[in-house]
């Protein structure tokens, strides 16, 4: 008896097994030209992003780790973590986490401790003596305090390691500038001969412009106080000498306890002299908060009352409350909403992600980590001296801040500055003053 069977021929086996992989196959190609993953929250267009680099967003040659060290506790605990948000998701726009063909991961240090209420120099020195000692470390991002990066950057010169600074704006970091700078500087800082310390903000010999400002406001006598620390003092011999030059009466330039519980003995000096503004070079850690607070409270309710970037910040409003209202701060740039083009498009993004304002600095710690990533894509390996090399030859840089390049110093050659009020308990945009 004949049995009809149905056999099915051998290719046709073989090619419906292979469907489901070709098919995969397309969909990741797809997700791959779209810059990888386009699932992720913060996946953006090429156009958000500063640089693709067109590497791979598959991770094929191990891992590379970026550290970054500025306080996360204390009085700028919102401003330290808005950076590390930043850098998260500088490091995610950038093929998804990929440079190069190398996994990148980022672990965020803490340079300040309870006991400081701020930076401290040990906590600097043990974090930057750490970095070093892993051999994925290449990059190094920090620090905020210029008093941190004087120890920090010659135990990673002395390594051959990327320093890149979202914040330190004392020029004797990078620069020889008479009266401003200590004899020795910049060239105590790099034991090695070799320059290995980048920023991306503007220092602060161009800072001058406070004291122009403060002439526009109507000022005619001012004081100027500084909390001893680098760049307080340096930024107060900026705004001093200029000030002299405009014509402006300096009354007086003194030095704080920054550890101090009251300065009502201070202001109520001061308030003797009848000065119209009070400048202070320093910092909201540095006690910026409570010296406005006993400035009001002797009776100087109509003396305006100055600070540089380093009160810029909603932890200061946090510190001063209502006597914040009506103080003056000056930046080394534009504060995020006035960003245009990429950067409104970054600042509506953090927005969303994190359901808060961005602190101004996390514009820079973003730049910071962009710059990081395309360096790293340009210098295709895991080697600290070709992805420093390839940081300081940074050019006409596209990014949140608009084109800028590293100068040889490597320092930006941006010079935008602003003015800024606190008004009904928030920072608001005044003016551009420079660049």
């Amino acid at each position: 008896m004949r049995r009809n069977s149905f056999r099915i021929p051998i290719f046709l086996i073989i090619l419906a097994l292979l469907l489901p992989m070709i098919a995969a196959c397309g969909s990741a190609e797809e997700n791959e030209g779209s810059g990888g993953g386009g699932s992720s929250p913060t996946q953006t267009s090429s156009s958000a992003s500063p640089s693709t680099g067109g590497g791979s967003a598959e991770a094929t040659k191990g891992t590379i780790k970026i550290y970054s060290s500025w306080p996360l506790t204390g009085s700028s605990q919102k401003l330290g973590q808005d950076m590390v948000n930043a850098v998260r998701m500088a490091i995610e726009d950038h093929n998804n986490g990929v440079a190069a063909g190398y996994k990148i991961e980022y672990i965020p240090l803490d340079d300040a401790t309870a006991a400081q209420g701020t930076w401290d120099a040990g906590k600097e020195a043990e974090n930057a003596n750490s970095v070093v000692a892993d051999p994925d470390a290449m990059v190094y991002i920090g620090t905020y305090n210029s008093g941190a990066a004087k120890i920090s950057i010659p135990i990673l010169n002395e390594a051959g390691m990327a320093m890149i600074s979202p914040g330190n704006t004392y020029p004797g970091l990078t620069k020889d500038i008479e009266g401003v700078v200590e004899e020795n500087e910049p060239d105590v800082y790099y034991p090695t001969g070799e320059r290995t310390y980048c920023r991306v903000v503007p220092s602060d010999e161009i800072q001058g412009v406070a004291a122009t400002w403060a002439k526009e406001l109507g000022a005619e006598k001012v004081y100027v106080l500084h909390d001893t620390q680098l760049y307080g003092y340096g930024i107060a011999v900026v705004f001093e000498q200029t000030a002299r030059e405009l014509g402006l009466e300096v009354l007086g330039m003194e030095g704080i306890d920054y550890k101090a519980s009251d300065y009502r003995a201070l202001m109520t000096k001061i308030k003797g002299m009848d000065p119209d503004l009070i400048f202070f070079g320093g910092v909201t850690d540095t006690n910026a908060g409570k010296l406005v607070q006993d400035m009001r409270a002797v009776g100087m309710t109509d003396v305006m009352f100055m600070g540089p970037d380093g009160i810029f910040n909603d932890d200061f409003i946090r510190a001063a409350g209502p006597a914040a209202e009506g103080v003056y701060a000056t930046f080394g740039g534009l504060p995020p909403s006035q960003l245009t083009g990429k950067g409104a498009e970054w600042y509506q993004r953090y927005k969303e992600k994190f359901n808060s304002e961005p602190d101004a600095y996390a514009v820079y710690a973003y730049e910071a980590a962009s710059v990081v990533m395309q360096a790293i894509e340009k210098a295709g390996t895991k080697d600290r001296k070709a992805i420093l090399d390839a940081i300081k030859s940074t050019k006409d840089f596209d990014g949140l801040l608009g084109t800028w390049s590293f100068t040889e110093t490597c320092d930006t050659d941006s010079t935008k500055m602003s003015g800024n009020v606190v008004k009904d308990g928030k920072w608001e945009f005044v003016k551009q003053l420079g660049g």
